[in-house]
Parts: structure tokens; sequence; C-alpha cells
């Protein structure tokens, strides 16, 4: 990937909506909404405060979030389509060790 993002904008990867529910319910394509979750692939140097200073970002590579159905603007860099948006637009960062030790 060759997109570098500026200040306090970050590069997500959707991850790809349940098509089942828990239940045991399929879900059809033309049903399901856009998934509101994925994975950080690319953050800027952060945001610059009203000071000058340079704010550190809160998320990082790797990171899983949760952000709004329509956060972001679309993207298609070498055939997948990502997100780019600001930091702002992260809802929160997924931690996956507590939702797996909650589900066991």
């Amino acid at each position: 990937m060759n997109l570098k993002p500026l200040y306090d904008r970050l590069v997500v990867r959707r991850l790809e909506a349940e098509t089942t529910t828990k239940s045991g319910i399929i879900i059809p394509d033309k049903a399901s909404e856009k998934p509101t979750q994925g994975v950080v692939l690319a953050v800027g140097e952060g945001a610059i405060t009203d000071s000058g200073e340079l704010r550190e970002m809160a998320v990082k590579v790797g990171d899983r979030v949760l952000f709004g159905q329509y956060a972001g603007s679309e993207v298609k860099v070498d055939g997948e389509t990502m997100l780019i948006m600001k930091e702002a637009d992260i809802l929160a960062i997924v931690d996956l060790d507590i939702a797996e030790e909650k589900a066991a």
C-alpha cells in the first residue's frame, strides 16, 4: 500500500460483516449494513494543537477500531476499497483479549 495519511488521518480496512446471527439466521447481502469495524493500516503523524505542537495519535497500526457507518471517505488502492478518516471518527478501539474473555 502506498498511502501515507497526513496529520490526524488514518487508513482503515473494513472487516467483513457477519452473515449469520448468533441464533443461526443467515442475513442476505442486500439486508446487511456496512461493517462498522476495521483494522488500521496506516496513521498520520498526529494532530496539530492550537499551540502548534504535534499531538500523537491514540490509535496505531494494527488496532481494531469501531467507527460510524458513514465515517470516512472510501478510496480504491490496488483494487481494494479502504477508508480514509480522521481520528475523531473513531468511536472506540476494540480490545480482542477482553472480548474473548467475556465470550468464554
